[in-house]
């Protein structure tokens, strides 16, 4: 009997546009052979299943089902496409955990640490993985822009704390004229805001996930951007350069591989993560930017570029996502 999968789309967030990107791709790849597929939008109207009529049905969150023609249909588990809330920060992940259903993305815990930013980079500094200095800072901070332009070197990111995309972010090269225009960008996004250093160098981004217990790097990928850096536009409307796999020294491909995993297991990851580095020719040392919980999967993302530079199908992908939720 073929296994029954929720596959979640929409979220909470700006970043629903992408979500509903990203769904596409995974259901036109999931093998219909082995899981009946339920398509099932949650947004800020309510939790939806539209069935072949174009009836929306709605999600009894007592225990996550559907009826469908009089049937209750409960899921044997949930394979994520949200991005943004509640679908990456570990809302939806502690919800699950309380009534018993699977999934294919990282647990509440990790989900949430790697939602906010700057917890993230914390964490993998404690363990060693090399990040850029940063400062932290909250809306209702009295928050004085000298003491930024004092404390960190120019240029500096400015993003979002908690989010994806790169909404919101900007990089400021001239302090005292950018700084403030670029912290009220963050913060129509966001009630905190990162503020880090640049970092010189070649920017990496590389997929990672589990099957079987063992954890696999993907081909990693080289960005460049035609603008100034990897923003949202760079990201999802052509302005960047991604090359699959990345044209790199051997040495220097181990490097991000190897701190990859190393992220991965220490932050105790499950499911795809996507996670990002600068390589500082400098140093001879990649350094972590930041680590995506439920990347994207729509036809402009990099994981299904990784996937089939490493010879795999996209389908054959997310069955090995789809069983490792039950391992």
């Amino acid at each position: 009997m073929k296994k029954k999968i929720a596959l979640l789309t929409g979220g909470y967030s700006r970043e629903s546009e992408i979500s509903y990107q990203s769904v596409v791709t995974v259901n036109n790849n999931v093998d219909r052979n082995k899981y009946d597929v339920y398509l099932i939008d949650i947004n800020p109207e309510g939790w939806f299943y539209e069935d072949a009529n174009g009836e929306k049905i709605s999600v009894d969150k007592n225990d996550f089902s559907i009826t469908v023609n009089d049937e209750k249909i409960n899921f044997d588990g949930v394979l994520m496409c949200i991005h943004g809330t509640p679908g990456e920060d570990g809302k939806l992940q502690g919800y699950f955990d309380c009534i018993g259903l699977p999934y294919t993305t990282c647990d509440a815990a990790t989900s949430a640490l790697t939602f906010n930013k700057r917890y993230t980079v914390a964490v993998a500094g404690f363990a060693g993985i090399n990040v850029a200095k940063s400062m932290h800072v909250f809306r209702n901070d009295v928050i004085n822009e000298e003491d930024i332009i004092h404390k960190l070197k120019f240029p500096v990111f400015v993003k979002p704390n908690n989010g994806g995309s790169s909404i919101g972010m900007s990089k400021v090269n001239r302090p005292s004229e950018e700084i403030g225009i670029a912290l009220q960008k963050a913060f129509n996004e966001d009630d905190q805001v990162l503020i880090e250093e640049f970092i010189e160098g070649r920017e990496f981004t590389i997929g990672v996930f589990k099957t079987k217990g063992e954890i696999i790097t993907l081909p990693i990928t080289e960005v460049k951007s035609k603008k100034d850096f990897f923003d949202f536009e760079a990201k999802y409307k052509g302005l960047s350069e991604e090359i699959t796999p990345a044209q790199a020294d051997p040495a220097i491909i181990e490097k991000v591989q190897v701190a990859a995993r190393k992220i991965y297991s220490v932050l105790n990851c499950r499911g795809v993560v996507r996670i990002d580095f600068i390589y500082n020719e400098a140093k001879g040392e990649p350094f972590m930017l930041e680590v995506n919980t439920v990347p994207g999967q729509s036809a402009a993302s990099l994981i299904p570029q990784q996937v089939k530079a490493m010879g795999w199908t996209l389908e054959q992908f997310y069955t090995a996502l789809i069983e490792e939720c039950w391992n």
